[in-house]
């Protein structure tokens, strides 16, 4: 209840009158501490009451509201929708090609997949949606400058052999997010961890390796070591980087012996191909050889054959013509004998004379042999004359 001054204080109305003359009762006061007569001039003017003040100030704001609500419950409202509208705000999309990233006061909560999801909004949280299927690429040796022109970077692609030979390799790394919570918060520079990872996996792997495999036939399985040794180290940093490929950009001996090692492969080149030629003649010949050989053991085989046959043939007919003979001896002998003889005289120049009546039975002898094998028609003289010579001696 507001305070009431009864006495005649400063800013009180009591009895008795003062200069102007006339004695007022205790009346009621205005504001500013006049009475409603207009006397007391000389009186000081009171200050505004706080509460009548905040009543007025409701009065005008149930006025503004239809309705009339209270002056409490509509704070209650509107902080109850300012509420909701900001906890609306902690909704967000996760696209197939994103991971999102659920920070609360700066720390990392969860990860999520794609979809509508929801966070505490800002700032109590936060979402970071990084792209995680985006494959980037770390070159090792040399930093492409543009246009298809690249600038080595020695201290990096020199690296020294199983057989102590220094070789120049330059490749490209290519990867990926696997984990955007990993890759946003285990590791600072990933591109930078990417690199120092690759050019320790690969110095490794080269220090293995002969400078010759690792620069013609083993190219291949020197990449697929490196890729697993790479993918072995930024798992134990917990990186969240998965490793999608390398890729061997030159594998050469250092520039400045280039030249020196195209000499000694050209004279290898020259060597191989010789070895080549040689082993090729090699080939040749012993296959010839052996054709040949085989050719002789088959023939030998038949011929082999053959005799065998042959032998079995006349065995049988030795033992068929025995078997004849022992049946009748002296007409199996006499056939024998006349079959020797046809074969024996078959093939012989034969002259038969027969002794004629009182003489030698020597007749001048004409060298029908001579004839025969001079179809022409002429003889030689002296053959003939010789031949009649030896047919005139007696018989």
């Amino acid at each position: 209840m507001p305070w009431q001054n009864n006495g005649g204080g400063p800013w009180g109305g009591g009895g008795g009158g003062g200069n102007t003359g006339g004695g007022g009762g205790g009346g009621p006061q205005s504001p500013w501490g006049r009475g409603p007569s207009g006397g007391g001039g000389g009186r000081r003017p009171q200050p505004p009451d706080a509460e009548e003040l905040v009543r007025q100030a409701q009065e005008r704001l149930k006025k503004m509201v239809p309705g009339g609500f209270g002056g409490g419950k509509l704070i209650g409202v509107i902080a109850a929708v300012i509420v909701v509208v900001w906890l609306a705000t902690g909704f967000y999309t996760v696209d197939t090609n994103e991971q999102g990233v659920e920070l609360v006061f700066g720390e990392l909560f969860e990860t999520t997949g794609e979809g509508l999801n929801y966070n505490f909004p800002a700032p109590i949280g936060e979402v970071l949606l990084p792209r995680v299927t985006a494959v980037n690429q770390t070159n090792i040796g040399f930093r492409d400058t543009g246009r298809g022109v690249g600038r080595n970077v020695d201290e990096e692609s020199l690296m020294l052999t199983g057989d102590e030979n220094i070789m120049d390799i330059q490749f490209t790394v290519f990867w990926r997010i696997q984990d955007a919570g990993k890759y946003l918060f285990n590791i600072r520079n990933p591109d930078e961890t990417v690199k120092n990872a690759a050019e320790s996996a690969m110095r490794e792997i080269v220090g293995q390796s002969q400078f010759e495999f690792a620069r013609t036939s083993g190219r291949t399985a020197v990449a697929n070591q490196a890729e697993g040794l790479i993918q072995q180290i930024l798992d134990s940093y917990e990186s969240g980087i998965f490793i999608e490929g390398i890729e061997l950009q030159k594998v050469d001996p250092p520039e400045i012996v280039l030249d020196a090692f195209r000499d000694v492969q050209a004279a290898a080149a020259d060597r191989e191909r010789a070895i080549n030629e040689a082993t090729a003649y090699l080939n040749e010949v012993t296959n010839r050889a052996q054709g040949q050989a085989e050719q002789v053991v088959r023939a030998s085989e038949a011929y082999k054959e053959e005799q065998i046959n042959e032998a079995q043939g006349e065995a049988q007919r030795f033992l068929s013509i025995l078997t004849e003979y022992k049946e009748a001896e002296e007409i199996t002998k006499r056939r024998l004998y006349l079959q020797t003889l046809e074969n024996i005289l078959a093939n012989m120049d034969k002259v038969l004379i027969e002794e004629g009546q009182g003489g030698s039975g020597v007749l001048p002898y004409l060298p029908l042999d001579i004839l025969e094998r001079d179809r022409s028609g002429r003889v030689n003289p002296r053959e003939a004359e010789q031949t009649d010579l030896e047919g005139s001696q007696p018989q």
